[in-house]
Protein backbone atom coordinates (compact mmCIF):
# COMPACT_ATOMS: atom_id res chain seq x y z
CA UNK A 1 0.00 0.00 0.00
CA UNK A 2 1.22 3.34 -1.16
CA UNK A 3 1.99 6.23 1.69
CA UNK A 4 -1.12 8.25 0.83
CA UNK A 5 -3.46 4.91 0.92
CA UNK A 6 -1.80 4.00 4.03
CA UNK A 7 -2.61 7.37 5.57
CA UNK A 8 -6.39 7.41 4.09
CA UNK A 9 -6.80 4.16 5.00
CA UNK A 10 -5.78 4.71 8.82
CA UNK A 11 -7.52 7.71 9.30
CA UNK A 12 -10.64 5.83 7.98
CA UNK A 13 -10.18 3.69 10.90
CA UNK A 14 -9.13 0.83 8.87
CA UNK A 15 -7.65 -2.23 11.67
CA UNK A 16 -5.57 -3.75 8.42
CA UNK A 17 -3.73 -0.64 7.24
CA UNK A 18 -2.93 0.27 10.85
CA UNK A 19 -1.51 -2.99 11.44
CA UNK A 20 0.71 -2.27 8.17
CA UNK A 21 1.61 0.86 9.99
CA UNK A 22 2.05 -0.12 13.56
CA UNK A 23 4.62 -3.02 12.00
CA UNK A 24 5.83 -0.87 9.75
CA UNK A 25 7.38 1.94 11.83
CA UNK A 26 7.34 0.12 15.08
CA UNK A 27 11.09 -0.62 15.30
CA UNK A 28 12.38 2.91 14.70
CA UNK A 29 9.81 4.42 16.92
CA UNK A 30 11.04 1.39 19.68
CA UNK A 31 14.62 2.08 19.62
CA UNK A 32 13.31 6.02 19.87
CA UNK A 33 11.94 4.96 23.24
CA UNK A 34 14.18 2.97 24.23
CA UNK A 35 16.62 5.74 24.70
CA UNK A 36 14.18 8.13 26.12
CA UNK A 37 13.01 5.63 28.82
CA UNK A 38 14.45 4.47 31.97
CA UNK A 39 13.63 0.92 31.44
CA UNK A 40 11.65 -1.63 28.96
CA UNK A 41 8.41 -1.33 30.88
CA UNK A 42 8.35 2.49 30.53
CA UNK A 43 9.39 2.13 27.04
CA UNK A 44 7.03 -0.30 26.34
CA UNK A 45 4.20 1.86 27.37
CA UNK A 46 5.77 5.23 25.21
CA UNK A 47 5.47 2.70 22.27
CA UNK A 48 1.73 2.13 23.07
CA UNK A 49 0.48 5.64 23.47
CA UNK A 50 2.80 6.97 21.25
CA UNK A 51 1.36 5.00 18.57
CA UNK A 52 -2.17 6.01 19.75
CA UNK A 53 -1.03 9.80 19.64
CA UNK A 54 0.39 9.43 16.54
CA UNK A 55 -2.79 7.46 14.92
CA UNK A 56 -4.96 10.80 16.58
CA UNK A 57 -2.38 13.09 15.16
CA UNK A 58 -1.95 11.29 11.76
CA UNK A 59 -4.84 14.04 9.91
CA UNK A 60 -2.38 16.90 10.80
CA UNK A 61 0.39 15.08 8.42
CA UNK A 62 0.84 17.24 5.43
CA UNK A 63 2.60 15.74 2.33
CA UNK A 64 4.47 18.47 1.33
CA UNK A 65 7.95 17.70 0.12
CA UNK A 66 8.77 19.20 3.58
CA UNK A 67 9.03 15.96 5.35
CA UNK A 68 8.49 12.83 4.59
CA UNK A 69 5.84 10.18 6.63
CA UNK A 70 9.01 8.93 8.49
CA UNK A 71 10.00 12.32 9.32
CA UNK A 72 7.07 13.58 10.11
CA UNK A 73 6.51 10.65 12.53
CA UNK A 74 9.63 11.01 14.60
CA UNK A 75 9.47 14.31 14.91
CA UNK A 76 5.68 13.79 16.63
CA UNK A 77 6.85 10.48 18.36
CA UNK A 78 9.97 12.22 20.59
CA UNK A 79 8.18 15.86 21.34
CA UNK A 80 5.23 12.62 22.54
CA UNK A 81 8.68 10.76 24.51
CA UNK A 82 9.54 14.18 25.93
CA UNK A 83 6.45 14.80 27.06
CA UNK A 84 5.51 11.43 28.53
CA UNK A 85 8.89 11.42 30.75
CA UNK A 86 8.68 15.41 31.71
CA UNK A 87 4.77 14.19 33.37
CA UNK A 88 6.36 11.51 35.42
CA UNK A 89 7.09 13.65 38.39
CA UNK A 90 7.55 11.09 40.90
CA UNK A 91 10.77 10.19 38.51
CA UNK A 92 11.51 13.63 38.61
CA UNK A 93 11.46 14.41 42.34
CA UNK A 94 13.50 10.72 43.16
CA UNK A 95 15.96 11.62 40.98
CA UNK A 96 16.60 15.22 42.47
CA UNK A 97 16.93 13.64 45.85
CA UNK A 98 19.15 11.42 44.98
CA UNK A 99 22.87 11.88 46.44
CA UNK A 100 26.28 11.35 45.19
CA UNK A 101 28.13 8.85 47.08
CA UNK A 102 31.97 9.28 48.21
CA UNK A 103 33.33 5.76 46.17
CA UNK A 104 34.65 7.10 42.77
CA UNK A 105 36.22 4.48 40.73
CA UNK A 106 37.69 6.44 38.51
CA UNK A 107 38.56 10.13 38.55
CA UNK A 108 36.14 12.29 36.71
CA UNK A 109 36.28 16.14 35.93
CA UNK A 110 33.17 17.76 34.62
CA UNK A 111 35.20 21.16 33.46
CA UNK A 112 38.42 19.43 31.97
CA UNK A 113 37.26 16.73 29.14
CA UNK A 114 33.99 17.48 27.37
CA UNK A 115 34.83 14.92 24.64
CA UNK A 116 32.69 11.99 24.03
CA UNK A 117 33.25 8.85 23.62
CA UNK A 118 32.76 7.36 20.20
CA UNK A 119 29.25 5.46 20.87
CA UNK A 120 30.04 3.02 17.63
CA UNK A 121 32.35 1.51 20.06
CA UNK A 122 30.37 1.05 22.64
CA UNK A 123 27.91 -2.01 22.95
CA UNK A 124 24.51 -1.19 21.91
CA UNK A 125 23.30 -2.83 25.48
CA UNK A 126 25.76 -0.69 27.22
CA UNK A 127 24.80 2.46 25.72
CA UNK A 128 21.11 1.86 26.03
CA UNK A 129 21.59 0.80 30.33
CA UNK A 130 24.09 3.96 30.46
CA UNK A 131 21.63 6.58 28.91
CA UNK A 132 18.42 5.05 30.86
CA UNK A 133 20.55 5.42 34.45
CA UNK A 134 20.44 8.95 33.45
CA UNK A 135 18.12 11.29 35.10
CA UNK A 136 15.28 12.17 33.11
CA UNK A 137 16.72 16.31 32.11
CA UNK A 138 19.77 14.84 31.08
CA UNK A 139 18.69 11.63 29.31
CA UNK A 140 16.00 14.30 27.50
CA UNK A 141 18.52 16.99 26.65
CA UNK A 142 21.25 14.57 25.48
CA UNK A 143 18.93 12.96 22.93
CA UNK A 144 17.71 15.91 21.75
CA UNK A 145 20.37 17.94 21.02
CA UNK A 146 23.32 14.76 20.50
CA UNK A 147 21.43 12.09 18.89
CA UNK A 148 18.14 13.93 17.45
CA UNK A 149 21.12 16.69 16.80
CA UNK A 150 18.62 19.69 17.35
CA UNK A 151 20.42 23.00 18.46
CA UNK A 152 19.99 24.24 21.92
CA UNK A 153 17.72 26.61 20.86
CA UNK A 154 14.99 24.02 19.66
CA UNK A 155 15.82 21.93 22.59
CA UNK A 156 15.31 24.18 25.07
CA UNK A 157 12.17 25.01 23.34
CA UNK A 158 10.38 21.38 23.11
CA UNK A 159 11.91 21.54 26.85
CA UNK A 160 10.29 24.28 27.79
CA UNK A 161 13.48 25.26 29.82
CA UNK A 162 16.25 27.88 29.57
CA UNK A 163 19.03 27.69 26.95
CA UNK A 164 21.20 28.31 30.29
CA UNK A 165 19.27 25.22 31.79
CA UNK A 166 19.41 23.21 28.98
CA UNK A 167 23.07 23.70 28.56
CA UNK A 168 23.66 23.01 32.22
CA UNK A 169 22.00 19.37 31.89
CA UNK A 170 23.81 18.32 28.65
CA UNK A 171 26.85 18.62 30.55
CA UNK A 172 26.40 16.70 32.87
CA UNK A 173 24.44 14.35 31.10
CA UNK A 174 27.73 13.88 29.01
CA UNK A 175 29.56 13.48 32.42
CA UNK A 176 27.25 10.94 33.75
CA UNK A 177 26.89 9.05 30.54
CA UNK A 178 30.72 8.07 30.50
CA UNK A 179 30.79 7.52 33.98
CA UNK A 180 27.94 4.82 33.19
CA UNK A 181 29.36 3.48 30.51
CA UNK A 182 32.60 2.93 32.38
CA UNK A 183 30.06 1.03 34.98
CA UNK A 184 28.33 -0.55 32.59
CA UNK A 185 31.09 -2.42 30.76
CA UNK A 186 33.30 -3.48 33.68
CA UNK A 187 29.82 -4.84 34.79
CA UNK A 188 29.32 -6.55 31.47
CA UNK A 189 32.62 -7.45 31.74
CA UNK A 190 32.04 -9.08 35.12
CA UNK A 191 29.13 -10.88 34.19
CA UNK A 192 31.15 -12.74 31.40
CA UNK A 193 33.71 -14.32 33.54
CA UNK A 194 31.04 -15.51 35.48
Amino acid sequence: MSEPDLITACLKNDKIAKKQFYETYYTQLAVIALRYSKNKEQSTEIIQKGFAFLFSNLHKFKSNGKLTLQQWLQEEFIVFCVEFIRNIRSEYYVASTVRVTDTPVKTYDLFVDSTLTDFKSVDFDVLIRSLQQLVPSQRLIFNLHIVEEYDLRKAAEILEASEQTVKANLEKAKYNLQKNIDKNNKSLKNEQFV
